[in-house]
């Protein structure tokens, strides 16, 4: 499990750096587009390591979560 979190994260970290800060729902989106058959769990479980080692925040805009890389 440990190893598709980190490859989520990475996929996670590809999209942010492409399309830049989004909100939660336009990442799970574009997640979807790109045919990944990921578990939203998986997706919340990689955020929440990317957000834990520093890489990036999220921020909570009024009922829903905006992503952004830490510069």
């Amino acid at each position: 499990m440990i190893t598709q979190i980190g490859i989520v994260a990475g996929e996670i970290w590809s999209l942010l750096e492409e399309y830049g800060d989004m909100f939660l729902t336009e990442l799970m989106e574009r997640i979807k587009e790109q045919n990944l058959e990921i578990k939203k769990e998986v997706v919340l479980m990689s955020l929440g390591w990317l957000a834990r080692e520093g890489h990036l925040i999220v921020r909570d805009d009024n009922g829903g979560y905006t992503i952004c890389l830490k510069d």
